[in-house]
């Protein structure tokens, strides 16, 4: 079967998100072409719509469509948790847990792919420290979550303030079975009481 040109092209712009393959991609263009005139019109208002009016926070650096974001406007920034992607804030919005104020970095240091402290969202973090008690590094527990936690707890320790990084370790309701060992460790070297 010959390949309609629309349908590859509509295909390709689907398979740029993350987590979405050539297969993926290729049902959502079917999909659209299934849609009435006016749920592509729709779609493609929410589209332009987004691109037009989200943009990030002045303060703490989250996705928001005002100048200052509604987490900045309402939350006390005595603590403050540094995420490295938006996405991390809805997260831990999610749960719950936290009601502090944020700053995201919009990415995490990585030497191998030429991300420096110049890249990331860091002197702004730098200028809203006064008055802070606790910082919060609640990046990925990874090689480049971890030095980007490294990094942040040597430039903020010396000001006298807290620095802390989220507890890692076995999730809830799995089997230390399948655990790796890496996990396993920090699981041990961080244990709390009971």
């Amino acid at each position: 079967m010959k390949e309609i040109k629309s349908i590859s092209a509509l295909a390709a712009c689907f398979s740029q998100l993350p987590g979405v393959g050539r297969k993926t991609a290729l049902r959502y263009a079917y999909a659209v072409v299934d849609m009435s005139e006016e749920q592509v019109d729709g779609f493609c208002v929410a589209l332009n719509d987004v691109k037009d009016s989200v943009r990030f926070c002045s303060v703490c650096g989250n996705f928001t469509d005002a100048e200052v974001c509604d987490l900045c406007r309402t939350r006390k920034s005595d603590k403050i948790c540094v995420v490295a992607y938006p996405k991390d804030v809805a997260a831990i919005e999610k749960s719950g847990a936290f009601d502090g104020a944020y700053h995201v970095l919009h990415g995490t240091l990585s030497p191998m792919s030429g991300r420096t402290p110049d890249d990331l969202n860091i002197k702004s973090l730098m200028a809203r420290l006064d008055g802070v008690d606790e910082v919060i590094v609640a990046t990925n527990p990874d090689v480049e979550g971890e030095a980007t936690a490294v990094y942040l707890a040597r430039l903020i320790k010396p000001m006298g303030i807290k620095v802390t990084r989220i507890a890692q370790g076995i999730s809830m309701g799995s089997e230390l079975e399948y655990a790796d060992a890496v996990t396993l460790s920090q699981a041990l070297g961080r244990r709390t009481l009971l």
